[in-house]
């Protein structure tokens, strides 16, 4: 009896511990999305050296990333920025 209620509790944890994952995730998403457009849409031209220098820095970043995963946070910022028109 003593171990199923342990292990119970490590369930739980886990669980808890999954959704703070998942949480965080969609977070550096978020995060990942926004920078995305952000940088596609500066125009390199208009900036000092030092913010230009950020920005490639970024986009290195950015291009990176796994497909599949720069496709998910463009993906939440698209529906971010739906949901705001």
């Amino acid at each position: 009896m003593p171990n199923t209620i342990l292990r119970e509790q490590e369930i739980s944890m886990l669980r808890e511990e999954v959704e703070i994952l998942m949480n965080e995730r969609q977070s550096l998403l978020n995060a990942t999305g926004a920078a995305a457009v952000f940088v596609a849409k500066l125009d390199s031209s208009l900036l000092p050296d030092c913010a230009c220098q950020a920005a490639q820095v970024l986009s290195s970043l950015l291009n990176s990333l796994p497909e599949e995963t720069l496709r998910d946070a463009l993906e939440n910022v698209k529906a971010e920025f739906l949901g705001r028109a």
